[in-house]
């Protein structure tokens, strides 16, 4: 029988030197986040801090990674984020904590995220990489982020803010009124920061994802599967 294939995601904070309670701060934050994605079945584990500015997570939820990469950008704001996914077995039984467990998943995980530290995918910056067995999906998929990347890091506060605003209700006229603008300014901020992109990001490397390993693997998948996240989360 195949092994079942599983995503590994870890993360840590751009220039958290900087910030005086990068613990406390990424600690509260993570616990509000995983409350969401836990009761949503989008990862397996809470997210943990495993070493100083660093987290993981575990999830068979495969083709909504891409969405979850989103939710957690908006959700950890002002903190930015570089974002490492490794797919593959696990060696262990599924359970907390996350960083005691091991195998292939986590291998290509701090893979990715290393490739990020070093420039190695990209001669320009990009903050998410991801790493499997399949070379033509490795390539396929960076390079599809690496662009995505190159608008993330154009975003601003404001647009950040009506993008975050405009997930939770996705409506001109009710993210307008919850940020006390007009509809024509929220459209502006969300064509300007971007959302359409990132949205059909999610939507494209979602496709992906299951079309190379929940077909070809088989992964029984848990919860929604991609085609309900055009506007993620």
């Amino acid at each position: 029988m195949p092994s079942i294939i599983y995503a590994v995601l870890i993360a840590d904070v751009l220039e958290s030197r900087a910030r005086a309670d990068i613990r406390g701060l990424l600690g509260r934050k993570l616990a509000a986040v995983s409350r969401c994605h836990l009761r949503k079945k989008l990862i397996q584990l809470p997210y943990s801090v495993t070493a100083g500015d660093e987290f993981q997570t575990v999830t068979r939820n495969l083709p909504s990674i891409p969405a979850v990469i989103l939710d957690l950008r908006k959700a950890l704001r002002p903190l930015a984020l570089r974002i490492g996914i490794g797919f593959g077995p696990i060696s262990d039984r599924i359970q907390p904590p996350v960083n005691r467990l091991g195998g292939e998943a986590f291998q290509r995980a701090r893979k990715a995220i290393d490739n990020i530290k070093t420039n190695k995918l990209f001669k320009f910056d990009s903050l998410t990489a991801f790493e499997s067995r399949s070379a033509g999906f490795n390539s396929t998929i960076n390079l599809i982020y690496g662009l995505h990347d190159t608008l993330v890091l154009k975003i601003t506060e404001k647009q950040w803010e009506t993008i975050e605003e405009f997930l939770e209700r996705p409506t001109l006229e009710q993210t307008a009124k919850r940020l006390k603008l007009d509809a024509s300014t929220v459209s502006r901020n969300l064509k300007r920061g971007y959302y359409w992109q990132l949205s059909e990001t999610v939507k494209v490397a979602g496709s992906l994802i299951e079309r190379t390993f929940c077909q070809l693997y088989g992964n029984v998948q848990e919860g929604t599967l991609v085609q309900n996240h055009a506007n993620p989360l």
